[in-house]
């Protein structure tokens, strides 16, 4: 019979200085814990040695989506009012959902200046979560107007500015789409792909488009009674090919991120192959799911109650999990999107 959890079952108690606020000179020089989950040992190294972990055979898995500067400050044309508006989601090619703050600033057929006049959103409607449809207007490509009014939406926990959107890219990104990063891919540099390639370890880039919910609480102390957030992902042929000859020959699947373990298991069969395909996923993975498609995990230490959390103590065990976040707060790891890293073999 499967163990019930509750959401207090995934606290832990973290001292607010551990919580990274920017990002290291080099990527790689974070450090990693490595978990083994046959010895129930810890080992601690930094991230450039993580090609130890990988074989001949073997295939990483990375997220190749890329953020959005999707955070806009504009002004409400009939007030002059301040507003920050997140997109979220494309709807239609001029049409997004968003969450505007102030929401009671920005009723149906409020406008919104961006950039003075550069952008001009008019807001459509109020939908589920009180988030608002915007359509917007502008000369040009759309895409190059957000990257020049656009900053980076970091989390609410990161409170320094980042003073290098790239650092909130992993070095692969290249499909635009995300509201947030696909953290644990943020350690990688060109160099390690390179060694990497060099062990004969397939590299099979798929695409999963990181929505905001990903910091959404969880605000159900049942946790099966929570609702996940939908995200949209791509796998396409030679991706599903590379894990399926890594499957049949033996090797390992290596996840790198929540994302990409979430991606694999939505699309994967009973025996852990892979089709190609796109859609919409809203996999919940919670201790006593059964893994089909992921054989070791590269993530980052994840906060407290978060879905995030539950899916790494899925992989593992909840109890050898928590103790091993005691022992990265006893040993300063850095924690969250700019922290350091674990790899669960």
């Amino acid at each position: 019979m499967t163990q019930e959890f509750k959401l207090s079952d995934f606290n832990y108690e973290l001292p607010q200085e551990l919580i990274a606020q920017d990002p290291l000179l080099k990527r790689s020089d974070s450090r990693l814990m490595v978990l083994n989950r046959e010895t129930n040992s810890i080992e601690h190294r930094h991230f450039h040695n993580v090609t130890d972990y990988f074989h001949e055979g073997d295939c990483l898995v990375i997220n190749d989506t890329k953020v959005l500067p999707a955070r806009l400050i504009g002004v409400k044309e009939e007030t002059g009012a301040s507003i920050e508006v997140l997109l979220l989601r494309r709807l239609e090619d001029k049409t997004w959902e968003t969450l505007v703050k102030p929401g009671k600033k920005a009723k149906p057929g409020a406008v919104i200046s961006f950039g003075d006049g550069k952008l001009i959103g008019k807001v459509k409607s109020v939908v589920e979560d009180g988030n608002r449809v915007i359509e917007f207007t502008y000369d040009g490509i759309f895409e190059e107007v957000l990257d020049e009014l656009g900053q980076m939406p970091l989390p609410p926990y990161i409170t320094h500015r980042l003073q290098d959107k790239d650092r909130y890219q992993t070095v692969y990104a290249k499909h635009t789409g995300s509201a947030a990063a696909p953290t644990a891919g943020l350690h990688f540099t060109n160099e390690l792909l390179t060694e990497i390639e060099k062990k004969n370890v397939h590299i099979a880039k798929i695409t999963l488009h990181v929505g905001l919910g990903t910091f959404r609480p969880v605000k159900v102390e049942n946790i099966k009674e929570h609702h996940m957030h939908s995200e949209y992902y791509t796998i396409d042929d030679e991706a599903a090919g590379l894990i399926n000859e890594t499957r049949k020959n033996g090797g390992k699947i290596i996840a790198v991120g929540t994302t990409s373990t979430r991606t694999l298991e939505t699309a994967a069969d009973d025996r852990g192959y892979i089709k190609p395909c796109s859609g919409w996923t809203d996999i919940f993975i919670y201790p006593g799911y059964k893994f089909k498609a992921v054989d070791r995990l590269i993530t980052n230490f994840h906060l407290p109650e978060s879905t995030l959390l539950m899916l790494v103590s899925a992989f593992y065990d909840r109890e050898q999990v928590l103790y091993a976040y005691e022992q990265a707060v006893q040993e300063k790891y850095r924690f969250f999107s700019f922290g350091d890293a674990m790899i669960l073999l």
